[in-house]
């Protein structure tokens, strides 16, 4: 995700927010109802914590439901009230400036969190932060029980003076769909409590500071489609209830500590699309066999694992796949012809800082849509059997150094700055067939 400046009381995020201040009505209503006082002044006092330099309320001085910030959100309730039969609240709280499409209130270095905010807004369904806790350390505030029970997204993004436990930010919201804590600095373990969230549909905890053996079950999380826990320090097994997700899309569990082998009931998760165990610590158990009965997958990344053993005949039913990352992994032998002949929409591979032997498939110029094709590192040798138009269309995406034993033709076209077949996916001391 691109990170943006820090915000000056003065840069130009704010003034881009202040130009288009005047946002859309969110509620449309013959008779507007109004934001009672108190959640009122509570919505001032909470943009006021993000953002003291902003004239909040000079700014939006009328009913925050009718004319209201970017980010700020309401609904219509209804009221047993008869004189006043529906009622808005706030239902929607986004802050920090994300682009000029979303003008969220701009955040400052400053930014705190009021205590208004998990109190006085009982409505609340979205809760987002982005970039809001970059400089002035922030302790994950005591959520009270009694918050959140509405709540069904909760976005910290990009918060890495956001410090706590990852238990105390999460509070016991029983509705939640979607949770993401990237990039903060939240420690700890997964609270036992996400077991029991059974609507939830995305838990997404990556860059953080989180850690330990997982030892919560997902089994009751029938709905989840994306499970991203990339970027901590995770260890021990991959528990076994994580392939009791059949709904799932997405699983990322890269850059940890986890071990022992892949459990080949993932094979249970069909519409799986993306897999992620890059650079954990399975062990001797080979590229997965089951990845053969998963064909909805689109992106299979198991590098920095030594898993050894051959690269298997595995790829018939499996060409929807767009990338393959199997680097550094102890792989022997040689490269199946069957990946070029099968993986008609591959636009990655990497095979990268392994062992393998024998010739580059001239089969691999069937691959049509492919933009890089990375084997450096390895012991191939013989003659590089592929076409000019191909060689053309990849150019420097290539990658052969460290193959010393490679040859090409006169007619095999180089790209570098250098004009040079060095400069070519640096290949150094590729021979040329005489």
């Amino acid at each position: 995700m691109a990170q943006f400046p820090l915000f000056h009381p003065f840069s130009k995020f704010t003034l881009l927010f202040l130009a288009t201040l005047l946002s859309t009505v969110v509620i449309s209503h013959q008779q507007q109802p109004l934001l009672s006082s108190t959640e009122q002044d509570a919505v001032y006092q909470v943009l006021d914590s993000i953002n003291s330099a902003i004239p909040w309320r000079s700014l939006f001085p009328d009913d925050l439901c009718s004319s209201a910030p970017h980010g700020v959100v309401c609904d219509l309730f209804s009221n047993p009230d008869v004189s006043s039969p529906e009622m808005a609240h706030v239902t929607e709280l986004s802050f920090g400036y994300v682009s000029d499409y979303t003008p969220n209130p701009p955040c400052s270095p400053n930014s705190t969190i009021d205590p208004l905010l998990f109190t006085s807004f009982k409505y609340l369904r979205k809760l987002f932060f982005y970039q809001c806790f970059t400089e002035t350390r922030v302790s994950v505030p005591e959520i009270p029980p009694s918050f959140g029970s509405s709540l069904e997204e909760l976005v910290f993004v990009d918060n890495p003076s956001l410090v706590g436990s990852i238990g105390g930010i999460l509070g016991n919201f029983t509705n939640l769909r979607r949770v993401v804590l990237t990039g903060n600095g939240v420690y700890g373990n997964i609270p036992d409590g996400v077991a029991h969230l059974v609507n939830l549909e995305e838990l997404t905890l990556s860059r953080n500071q989180l850690g330990g053996e997982i030892s919560l079950s997902f089994a009751k999380l029938k709905k989840l489609k994306v499970l991203d826990l990339g970027y901590n320090d995770f260890a021990g097994n991959v528990p076994e209830s994580v392939s009791n997700l059949s709904e799932l899309l997405k699983l990322d569990l890269s850059f940890n500590g986890f071990s022992g082998k892949i459990p080949e009931s993932f094979k249970n998760m069909q519409r799986l699309e993306l897999l992620d165990l890059s650079l954990n610590q399975f062990s001797n158990s080979g590229v997965p066999l089951f990845l053969a009965g998963m064909p909805q997958l689109k992106q299979v990344h198991l590098s920095g694992n030594l898993l050894g053993g051959k690269i298997p005949e595995i790829w018939k039913n499996l060409g929807g796949i767009l990338g393959i990352g199997l680097s550094d992994m102890g792989l022997v032998g040689e490269i199946p012809a069957s990946m070029g002949v099968h993986l008609k929409n591959l636009r990655y591979l990497g095979l990268d800082n392994n062992k393998l032997e024998g010739t580059v498939p001239e089969e691999f110029g069937f691959l049509e849509s492919v933009n890089e094709i990375n084997l450096e590192n390895n012991s191939l040798s013989g003659r590089v059997s592929l076409s000019r138009s191909f060689s053309a269309k990849i150019g420097h995406k290539l990658k052969l150094a460290g193959n010393p034993q490679l040859c090409v033709d006169d007619g095999f076209i180089f790209f570098s700055k250098t004009k040079s077949a060095a400069g070519f996916g640096a290949i150094e001391g590729l021979q040329k067939t005489p």
